[in-house]
This record gives C-alpha cells, structure tokens and sequence, in this order.
C-alpha cells in the first residue's frame, strides 16, 4: 500500500551541525503540518544497513555479541554490517557474514526491508536469510570485539520473547523467519 500525498512541511533553513564518513546530523528550521514554526533534526546514514540470519541443517542460527557504544550495553544480534549506497547488499552481506563468524553461505534470499528509525534519520535495512553453511575463520573490523555463539532457533526465538535480543534488525530477522516457519513458507527443508 502506497501513498502518494504531498509533503506538508516546509523547511526554512538547513545546517550540516556533524559530518563523518557514516553519518551525516543536520538541524532543519521548520514549519510543521499545521504550520507552525519548529526544530527537526536528521540523521541521513551513508550506508544501507545489512543484516544476515544464518541458519545451518539442524536449525541453530549465529548470534554475534558485542558492547555497543551508543546504548552502553552488551547486545546480542545477528551478524550486521553496512553496504555502500548504490552498491549491491547481498555481496557486502556476504562479506560480514564471513568477517563476523568465519561463515560462507551457499543459499541466499531476501528476508525483508525497512526503515530503522524513520522519525529521525534516513536509514534502510535489508535482511537476509543465509543457510547451506561452511566454516571458516572469522577476521573481524580492528575495531570490533566479538563474541560468535551458536544457538538453536528456538532459543533466539525466545531470546527475542525475553527481551535478551533487543536490536532492531536481529528482533525483525528472528520473527520474520519465525512467521515463514509457521507458515510453512521456508526456502528449504527443515526438520526443527
């Protein structure tokens, strides 16, 4: 369902106040639907972000945990990582699947898109479903400091339910592969 209404805010004045090679903050003077003077900032991300959902034949999945600044806690998610814009997600999908958990993928289908947080910043997500599974030896970003830990589907499932699993693209990846399960609409066969 699409619609095609009309913008109904006005900006007045546009200032850059951050710019970095990810982000980019600026600060819009406004005039609101109803017209009425007003702030809005915005943050418009320079990548699109990926997400992978890994999935090996006896339905366990791999979580990557890490400390994330912004929140000031430890969060488990699946493995996640940005893609250029205009550049193809699924081959930098492909990529921080192997940086993050040493893992390659011999199937891949789209598992869904969408904005992260459209009420401040112009940031898009596109997950994905990755299963016939080979090891290998992860090389993850200088930067990063990441724990891989293999759990059953199951278990994400529930970790989502308990709150365990709070990030955005790990919360909708779980649920939408829980939803094509019960629905018996997965791209492969499964005996979990």
């Amino acid at each position: 369902m699409s619609e095609t209404r009309g913008n109904p805010w006005t900006v007045r004045a546009s200032k850059v106040m951050y710019d970095n090679r990810w982000i980019r903050v600026t600060h819009n003077d406004v005039l609101t639907p109803s017209n009425t003077p007003g702030v809005y900032g915005t943050v418009h991300f320079k990548n699109r972000a990926v997400g992978i959902l890994p999935v090996d034949d006896e339905g366990y999945t791999y979580l990557v945990g890490q400390y994330r600044f912004p929140i000031e806690q430890y969060s488990w998610e699946i493995p996640e990582g940005g893609s250029p814009l205009g550049g193809n997600p699924k081959e930098s999908a492909v990529r921080e699947l192997r940086e993050e958990t040493g893992l390659s993928a011999r199937h891949w289908t789209t598992l869904g898109e969408f904005h992260c947080s459209n009420c401040v910043s112009d940031e898009f997500a596109t997950l994905f479903l990755a299963w016939g599974l080979t090891r290998g030896e992860a090389s993850p970003e200088p930067s990063e400091q990441l724990e891989v830990r293999r759990v059953h589907l199951e278990e994400a499932f529930a970790m989502v339910e308990a709150g365990t699993i709070r990030d955005g693209m790990s919360v909708v990846a779980l649920q939408a592969l829980e939803l094509l399960q019960l629905r018996k609409k997965l791209p492969f066969e499964s005996s979990w």
